[in-house]
């Protein structure tokens, strides 16, 4: 791709539109990986989506952020941090941080460790303090949906309201049914399993 065409399609001007046609294009490009592998879950499957060569990638990270941000505010969620569990949700959480940021947001990102550490300060939420403000619980992808469920019970914990769960791509393995039935917030997704081709 030629410089004066990344410079376009990653400015803050580029149409939300736009940003989820090239978000797409690149996610079948560079993280679709298609051969037997095991999940995090235990499952087999036939492919796997391999979000970290999205949300590390030097064009596409800047396009998570304005694609998850059009897409939260298309749903009328109001939230003031963002993160989810370390490792998969950090990228995500700093891509809606930036683009917030572009968009003259204040919007703090934040790490949800596995579990509470047990020295220094004890923390399991990393990063600016989560108390009593609205909290959006991010990830990558989720396919069970445990990722996400602990994210948004050590949130909770620490004293954040959480106002919705929201993914990249959604596997349709039910997470969504599983993360609205256990924490009563939406769930959102940018894109289904069947806009990569893998229906």
């Amino acid at each position: 791709m030629a410089p004066d065409k990344l410079v376009s399609m990653t400015s803050p001007s580029v149409s939300p539109a736009d940003a989820r046609a090239r978000l797409l294009e690149l996610i079948k490009e560079l993280a679709v990986v298609r051969g037997k592998v095991t999940l995090s879950s235990g499952a087999e499957a036939d492919y796997y989506i391999d979000l970290r060569r999205i949300t590390l990638h030097h064009e596409a990270s800047k396009l998570v952020g304005q694609v998850m941000l059009n897409m939260i505010d298309d749903a009328g969620i109001s939230f003031e941090c963002a993160g989810g569990l370390t490792m998969g949700a950090d990228p995500v959480g700093t891509a809606v941080m930036h683009a917030a940021a572009d968009a003259g947001r204040p919007v703090d990102a934040f790490v949800v460790r596995k579990a509470q550490k047990s020295y220094g300060m004890g923390r399991q939420v990393e990063g600016p303090s989560v108390v009593g403000r609205n909290v959006l619980v991010l990830e990558d992808t989720s396919t069970t949906g445990g990722s996400a469920l602990t994210a948004v019970e050590g949130v909770r914990n620490a004293g954040g309201n959480v106002v919705a769960v929201a993914v990249i791509v959604d596997r349709d393995t039910g997470a969504k049914e599983k993360i609205e039935a256990e924490t009563g917030v939406p769930y959102l997704f940018a894109f289904g399993k069947d806009e990569l081709g893998l229906d």
